[in-house]
């Protein structure tokens, strides 16, 4: 009949003090003694960090006294509370709350996102941990570990990290509103220098006519007819883009009836008033003359009917024209837009930055500090701020500096050039 062979338990050397009420014990692989006691209900055990056991016993003593002067408060309520709570626990909150603490303020999206990370990253790492627990090492010990776990292969980019980073932080603020922490860690990014400005990838003059002159080509003559609709959208679109500055999101989720042709009576020339609908809530924009003709081709070009259409059954039509309450772009021409951009060459600027349907917003900022218009009025009419536009936009542009305040020159004093007339005689 064979043993089993168990290895023996470390050893742990134990001494008693104030009483016999608090324990200081050392276990045989450490070289710091340790402390515990029972109070409230529960056990407590702190680490003395302590090598010499006279110096491990003054230090329990003082923790003992200290914990006593906490029950008698009532302080150790709150803190058994908190000792409790894991990440988990707070998350689970955040995400019961944020829905009804955030109507009106966020949209489903925005929560979506946010459990999406907890779900996929953060509790897998987190998620077992006290709160008491979580301290700044460990979260720079997350960051390495997102690092070294990214599913793609390399490391994720900066901005997950930082996204998931602003997560954690929203669950740790719930946990501190209802008093399981006390205070948040330190999440700052360690040994981060000063950000460089990079500006937001856009599209020149000259690149900017190859663009709608490309993508009027493929309205005109697309390569399959089954998408003329498509491509005679996606013209439209990036002539609109570029002379409203309209966010993408915004412009995908205007309808017509939020945009009207108007005479505007400090120039005289037709523009577009257009009620946008976006991140920053309901705002106005007035478009340049250039938006007018595509707007009057979008309202009146016949739109391909849906099967689930109502008014489909028992017809033999295909199209019908835009409603009033239709959106004004019903579907992003992605592939097409990114097959035009590669086909003309212009899908990264010289930085290597890839260009998007954001950067014809940006070229419409840039195009108007180019022919000197006002910050002010841009930052106004693009529902941004004029910080935003001095930091991304206008720090890039050359026509914004002014040579003849640059190479001013300070004038040669007369009396200088008097003195050395009478010196020399001449």
């Amino acid at each position: 009949m064979s043993e089993t062979l168990e290895s023996p338990k470390p050893k742990t050397e134990t001494h008693k003090t104030m009483g016999g009420k608090v324990n200081v014990y050392r276990r045989e692989n450490s070289d710091n003694w340790q402390c515990s006691t029972f109070l409230n209900g529960r056990n407590w055990r702190v680490s003395t960090h302590e090598d010499s056991l006279g110096r491990a016993k003054d230090f329990a003593e003082d923790w003992y006294l200290a914990l006593r002067g906490k029950a008698h408060a009532g302080l150790l309520v709150k803190e058994t509370r908190r000792q409790g709570k894991k990440f988990k626990d707070a998350s689970e909150k955040f995400l019961e709350e944020a829905p009804i603490l955030t109507q009106g303020q966020r949209g489903p999206t925005w929560l979506n996102q946010y459990e999406l990370k907890l779900n996929g990253v953060i509790l897998p790492f987190l998620g077992e941990k006290h709160l008491a627990e979580i301290t700044p090492g460990v979260i720079q010990e997350y960051r390495i570990w997102r690092a070294q776990n990214c599913k793609t292969g390399g490391a994720p980019a900066r901005s997950t990290v930082h996204k998931e980073i602003v997560c954690i932080r929203q669950v740790l603020k719930t946990a501190r509103r209802h008093g399981w922490v006390e205070y948040l860690p330190d999440m700052s990014v360690p040994y981060k220098t000063s950000g460089k400005i990079v500006h937001r990838a856009w599209f020149s003059p000259e690149e900017y006519k190859k663009l709608y002159e490309a993508t009027r080509r493929r309205a005109h003559e697309p390569k399959q007819e089954r998408f003329k609709w498509e491509c005679e959208q996606l013209h439209d679109y990036v002539l609109f883009a570029v002379n409203t500055g309209l966010r993408p999101d915004e412009a995908w989720g205007l309808q017509l009836r939020d945009v009207t042709i108007v005479k505007d009576e400090a120039t005289g020339e037709t523009i577009l008033e257009i009620e946008v609908r976006g991140k920053r809530g309901v705002g106005y924009c007035k478009s340049m003359p250039g938006a007018v003709r595509p707007f009057e081709r979008l309202k009146s070009r016949p739109r391909p009917l849906r099967i689930d259409e109502p008014g489909r059954e028992g017809t033999n039509e295909k199209t019908r024209l835009p409603e009033p309450t239709d959106l004004l772009f019903p579907k992003w021409q992605r592939e097409l837009f990114n097959t035009i951009l590669d086909e003309e060459k212009l899908k990264a600027d010289r930085d290597g930055q890839t260009r998007t349907a954001y950067s014809l917003r940006h070229t419409y900022i840039c195009l108007r500090l180019m022919e000197g218009a006002d910050i002010y009025q841009i930052a106004k009419n693009c529902r941004t701020s004029v910080e935003m536009i001095e930091k991304f936009y206008a720090s890039h542009i050359k026509t914004r500096l002014d040579a003849a305040a640059i190479n001013i020159m300070r004038k040669k004093k007369v009396a200088k050039v008097v003195a050395k007339e009478l010196r020399t005689g001449t």
